[in-house]
């Protein structure tokens, strides 16, 4: 059965989406099937993946609000073992026409029933809102990734996540999981991100990755070519935080 991760943080910039694809194709790499969902009307990690926006008629925007079945939707992309659902522009309206919906905070978990047991992960990828795209995924979601970005307001706005997780749990869907802090955009070389990190790991005790993904160049040119970083730059120290972090994912 797939394990299904929800990357979740309100905050944008984060690295929700860069950890999305690059967790994916380190997942992939080390031999799982996997399965990208992407929740966010900006589309960011279709348009990372290589995929062109404008040529797709199907997406999960059809999922969660014309019930079509998800397989349908699925797209490969080029590395083997990865697969995307993809977002569109239509996805920015969804938010609006989901309130309507009746049990409109399943959608996307009655959606993936069919097809996640083909998976041995499905990684979806939250826009940065509390709303109900990302209530859907936290309902379809085993667990939590939450990527926090090493600078000076690292914390804030985590206390409301926390509470939206633990609020889910109750209501939605009691077997959610926090599957880890990440944190993101680390420089050892700063005192700021030193500090940061030893705030979240004692505010998360047990909880925080040991892989720390870097402030890198590589990683944030990788997306403008359509290509996970262990595609792009295979031996950057990105390339190797993802696979460290993919593995550390696959111990629990």
């Amino acid at each position: 059965m797939a394990r299904v991760i929800a990357l979740a943080n309100q905050k944008g910039g984060v690295g929700k989406t860069t950890t999305a694809v690059n967790l994916g194709a380190a997942l992939a790499h080390l031999g799982n099937k996997t399965l990208i969902v992407d929740l966010d009307p900006q589309g960011n990690a279709t348009i990372g993946l290589g995929v062109d926006r404008s040529e797709l008629s199907l997406s999960v925007y059809q999922l969660l609000l014309e019930e079509l079945p998800a397989q349908e939707a699925v797209l490969p992309t080029k590395y083997q073992r990865l697969f995307l659902i993809p977002s569109t522009i239509e996805l920015a309206g969804a938010e609006i026409e989901l309130v309507a919906m009746v049990s409109r905070e399943y959608r996307l978990q009655e959606a993936l029933k069919d097809i996640k047991d083909g998976y041995d992960f499905v990684l979806l990828d939250c826009p940065p809102s509390l709303g109900l795209l990302t209530i859907n995924a936290m309902t379809a979601a085993d667990s939590i990734l939450i990527p926090i970005q090493c600078e000076f307001y690292a914390l804030e706005g985590v206390t409301q996540l926390l509470n939206t997780i633990n609020l889910v749990r109750r209501r939605l869907n009691p077997r959610l999981e926090l599957e880890g802090v990440l944190l993101t955009m680390f420089d050892g070389r700063t005192t700021l991100s030193q500090d940061v990190e030893r705030d979240v790991r004692a505010v998360f005790e047990g909880r925080v990755f040991r892989s720390n993904i870097p402030r890198s160049v590589r990683l944030a040119e990788a997306p403008s070519h359509g290509k996970s970083i262990l595609e792009y730059e295979p031996h950057s120290r990105g390339a190797q935080a993802y696979l460290a972090l993919a593995k550390e994912v696959l111990e629990k």
